[in-house]
C-alpha cells in the first residue's frame, strides 16, 4: 500500500473549476482536487486562476530539496482566500500539523501524481514538458528568488499584474499613489538600461563605441550585481522572465527578457572574455523557443513580423562573433548556428547570404526607379542612423570648449594646404600687402573648391 510519504503541495479551497498549474502543466480543477504528490527535486512553480478564462493569476515559487526523510518529508501548503482571490501560503505551524496530519486520508482519493497527464493517456508533448522544466530552470536558485519576488524561502509569490517599476505605465489623470505597486507586487530586476550603456562621464568616442557594442554595460550588470561574476545569474533571470511568461502572462516579464536579450546579443568584444555565458544564453533561448507553443497568450510570436527583433538581434550578432577572436568563441559559433538551423526548419527564417542593399527597379511602363532593398543599418550608419550636422549654440559651444560656427568657418578659411606647405618649408605665411592677400586668399578658395569637387 502507497503510504504518504513523498514531497506534497497542497492547494486548499481553490474555486470551483478554476486554472491550476504546477509547472507547465494546467489544468481544470475539480471538487475533489487538493494538491499533487510524489513531486521531484528542485524548484516548482504553481499557479491559480479563479476561472479558465483570462483572469488574473496568482502563483508561488517553492524548493524541494534533494536529500529529504521520511521524518521531514516536504509538505507545501498553500489556499485561496476568496475575499481577496489571492493564493497565499499557510505559515501557522498548528494548521501545518494538522495537514500533516489528515495527509494520508487524501492521499488516494484526493492528490494527484506529478507526472500524471492531464488526459487519459499521457501524450508525448506532456512528456516533454516534465522533462524539460529541469532545463527551463537550470539556472534559478534561492537568491534569484528572493531578489526578484522579494520574499523568503517557499513564499515566493508573484501575480499577473505584478511588476517592475519602470514598467509601470504613467495614466493621464491618475495620482501616484493610483498607479503605485502594492506590497508585494513590485519585481527587481537587474537593472538594465539600454538608454545609457556607457560608464559615468564617458564623452565621445566612447559612448559611441559602448552604443554600438553593449560589452560594458553587461560587465557591469554583472560585477555589481552578480554574485559569483560570471554571469549565470544573467541566464537564471531570463529563465524567470520566460516562465513567467508561459504561465502567468506576465507583461513586466516579458520587457525584462527582451531587454536581456538585447544587451546579451549586441555585445561583441564580452563574446571573447565571457563566451561561456553567451553559449549558455543561446542554449537557452533555443530551449525556451521550442517551448514557445505552450504558451496561449500569444505574447511571444515568432511568426511572421513577430520575431522581427529577435532576427535583427542574431543577425547583429553574429557580425561581432564572426570578427571576434579566441580559443572559445568556436563554441559560440556552435551554438548560434543550432539556434539558427532550429528557427530555419520550425518558423522558415532565413539567415545569412547576399542581398543587395540598393538596386534599380524598371515598372510596367518602363520607367526605372532606385530603391533600397533592406532596412537602415545601424552600423553601416544608414537612414535613421545616418549622422547629422547640428548648429551650436553659443553655450553649446562654451561647453565643448570651441568657437561658434561663424568663427570656426573663419578659422577653417585662414588655413588652407599651401599655408601648410609653406609653413613646413620655413617660409613667410603673411603677406604685407592688403591686395596681393586677397588674391592669394580667392586662390586658396577656388583651390579648395575644386578638391572638393573632386572629391564629391
Amino acid at each position: 500500500m502507497e503510504t504518504a510519504d513523498t514531497p506534497t503541495l497542497i492547494l486548499h479551497n481553490l474555486p470551483p473549476s478554476a486554472l491550476a498549474g504546477i509547472d507547465l502543466l494546467s489544468f481544470t480543477t475539480t471538487p475533489r482536487f487538493q494538491g499533487v504528490k510524489n513531486l521531484p527535486p528542485g524548484f516548482h512553480f504553481t499557479y491559480v486562476g479563479s476561472s479558465t478564462a483570462f483572469s488574473e493569476r496568482h502563483g508561488v515559487w517553492f524548493e524541494i530539496p534533494k536529500n529529504t526523510s521520511s521524518t521531514s518529508t516536504p509538505l507545501i501548503i498553500t489556499k485561496w482566500e476568496g475575499e481577496s482571490e489571492t493564493l497565499v501560503v499557510e505559515t501557522d505551524s498548528t494548521a501545518i500539523l494538522r495537514w500533516r496530519a489528515n495527509l494520508g486520508s487524501l492521499w488516494q482519493k484526493s492528490l494527484t501524481p506529478y507526472r500524471q497527464s492531464t488526459t487519459s493517456a499521457a501524450s508525448a508533448d506532456d512528456t516533454e514538458e516534465l522533462v524539460d522544466w529541469d532545463k527551463l530552470t537550470s539556472h534559478i536558485t534561492q537568491p534569484l528568488l528572493s531578489r526578484i519576488c522579494a520574499g523568503e524561502a517557499h513564499n515566493w509569490t508573484l501575480t499577473s499584474a505584478s511588476s517592475a517599476k519602470r514598467d509601470i505605465e504613467s495614466i493621464p489623470g491618475l495620482t501616484a499613489q493610483e498607479t503605485s505597486l502594492q506590497v508585494g507586487e513590485e519585481l527587481h530586476f537587474l537593472p538594465v538600461d539600454l538608454r545609457q550603456t556607457w560608464r559615468q562621464g564617458a564623452t565621445g568616442r566612447e559612448r559611441t563605441d559602448a552604443a554600438q557594442d553593449r560589452s560594458w554595460a553587461l560587465r557591469n550588470v554583472i560585477e555589481a550585481h552578480c554574485g559569483n561574476g560570471c554571469g549565470e545569474e544573467v541566464v537564471g533571470e531570463l529563465q524567470f522572465c520566460f516562465l513567467m511568461i508561459l504561465t502567468l502572462n506576465n507583461f513586466s516579464c516579458l520587457e525584462q527578457w527582451k531587454r536581456l536579450l538585447t544587451l546579451l546579443f549586441t555585445c561583441s568584444s564580452a563574446v571573447e572574455t565571457h563566451s561561456a555565458l553567451f553559449v549558455l544564453a543561446l542554449g537557452t533561448l533555443r530551449l525556451q523557443l521550442q517551448h514557445c507553443k505552450v504558451a496561449d497568450n500569444g505574447l511571444i510570436e515568432l511568426a511572421d513580423e513577430g520575431g522581427s527583433l529577435l532576427r535583427s538581434l542574431l543577425v547583429r550578432f553574429r557580425r561581432g562573433v564572426e570578427r571576434s577572436q579566441g580559443l572559445d568563441i568556436q563554441d559560440v559559433m556552435d551554438e548560434l548556428d543550432d539556434l539558427e538551423a532550429y528557427l530555419h526548419e520550425e518558423h522558415g527564417w532565413q539567415f545569412g547570404g547576399s542581398f543587395a542593399k540598393s538596386g534599380v527597379l524598371e515598372l510596367e511602363d518602363g520607367e526605372t526607379v532606385r530603391m533600397d532593398t533592406t532596412a537602415f543599418d545601424e552600423e553601416d550608419e544608414t537612414g535613421e542612423y545616418a549622422p547629422q550636422i547640428v548648429d551650436l549654440t553659443p553655450e553649446q559651444a562654451r561647453l565643448l570648449n570651441v568657437g561658434g560656427a561663424e568663427e570656426l568657418h573663419h578659422g577653417l578659411k585662414k588655413t588652407s594646404l599651401r599655408d601648410i606647405e609653406s609653413e613646413d618649408e620655413g617660409g613667410e605665411s603673411e603677406r604685407g600687402d592688403d591686395e596681393e592677400h586677397r588674391d592669394d586668399e580667392e586662390e586658396y578658395e577656388e583651390q579648395d573648391l575644386d578638391e572638393m569637387d573632386s572629391r564629391y
